[in-house]
Order: structure tokens, then C-alpha cells, then sequence
């Protein structure tokens, strides 16, 4: 297990705005684009780069989704107290 990720996300309010992002990335869309276009986090000006952190620097179920995933990969919706996230490993 890594102790340090870099990931971005992208922040949404409801499932189903989450559920549309993926329909997004389905037909091609650059995630850094959807982040820039749709997410409710300040790193959405980044692409959704959130840079590279470490464990319990996150909400449990963020960290545990990050975590989880290989670079290059995404995650399935991840329900927080902020919201619905998606998650990409960049590194």
C-alpha cells in the first residue's frame, strides 16, 4: 500500500450529476474538462488535481476510494459528507 497518493476528483452535489459525469467519460470527455466544467471543489480550476497527500488527510471514505484505485484508474461514485466524488489516480 502507498502512503502517498495524487489524485484529483470531481465534486458533484447529487447522484445523478455524478451518474452524468460518467456518461461524459464514457463518450471520450478528458476528465480535467468535466472537473473544470462541473465540479463544486476549488481544485475544479486545476482539472481536479488535488496534488499528492497522504493518509488521514482526507474523509475516511475519499481516502479509502484513492487509496484503492492503480494510477491511471477511476473510481465508481464515492459518497461523502460533501457530496458525490469521482476519483482519478494520477500518480
Amino acid at each position: 500500500m502507498p502512503d502517498k497518493v495524487h489524485c484529483a476528483h470531481i465534486l458533484v452535489k447529487t447522484e445523478q450529476e455524478a451518474k452524468s459525469v460518467f456518461g461524459r467519460l464514457d463518450k471520450g470527455e478528458k476528465f480535467a474538462n468535466i472537473a473544470r466544467d462541473v465540479s463544486l471543489c476549488p481544485s475544479g480550476k486545476r482539472g481536479g488535481d488535488l496534488g499528492t497527500f497522504g493518509r488521514g488527510k482526507m474523509v475516511k471514505e475519499f481516502e479509502d476510494a484513492a487509496f484503492a484505485i492503480k494510477k491511471g484508474e477511476i473510481t465508481s461514485i464515492v459518497k461523502t459528507k460533501f457530496g458525490y466524488h469521482i476519483i482519478k489516480r494520477l500518480e
